[in-house]
């Protein structure tokens, strides 16, 4: 487990989501603990409910806590995935976004569950680092997109039409 792990607050679905990520991403279900029997802790879940799924994408630990309905997701926390191209891009931004879930804007989605994402093509990062007289019609073209379209951008970043 890494020193530091992102923790997700599902209602009931935190194993489900988790296998559902690691579908995708790849990785790991590394372990799901249950509540006790008669849990001095409030909850809407029974004993051997999932209380908390401990997984792993890229190499990063997440967890997943089943923590019932106080609490859903908001766009102020998303995932930001770095793809290394386009194909990449569609298959996750396509994978995200089945069976529920709904595109954003400017490469963000909402999953199934109500988690915010940020699908986002290397090639976009290394043109915000390089800043340039590009980055504005580049941003000007995206602001239009929901999921992104590398080869607009880029080309509006270049100078060509878009």
């Amino acid at each position: 487990m890494s020193k530091i792990s992102p923790c997700l607050w599902f209602n009931g679905q935190a194993e489900e989501a988790a296998r559902f990520y690691v579908s995708i991403f790849g990785g790991s279900v590394d372990s799901v603990s249950r509540y006790p029997e008669n849990s001095p802790v409030p909850s809407p879940f029974k004993g051997g409910d999932v209380l908390l799924v401990e997984f792993t994408l890229f190499g990063q630990s997440y967890q997943g806590l089943n923590g019932g309905p106080e609490f859903g997701f908001t766009e102020a926390v998303s995932l930001s995935v770095s793809c290394k191209d386009q194909a990449e891009l569609d298959r996750y931004y396509d994978a995200l976004t089945a069976d529920g879930g709904s595109p954003g804007p400017c490469g963000w989605l909402k999953d199934k569950y109500g988690l915010s994402w940020q699908i986002v093509p290397e090639e976009v990062m290394e043109m915000h680092r390089k800043g340039g007289p590009g980055i504005q019609p580049m941003m000007a073209v995206m602001m239009t997109m929901q999921k992104l379209d590398l080869a607009r951008m880029k080309a509006a970043y270049e100078g060509e039409a878009a």
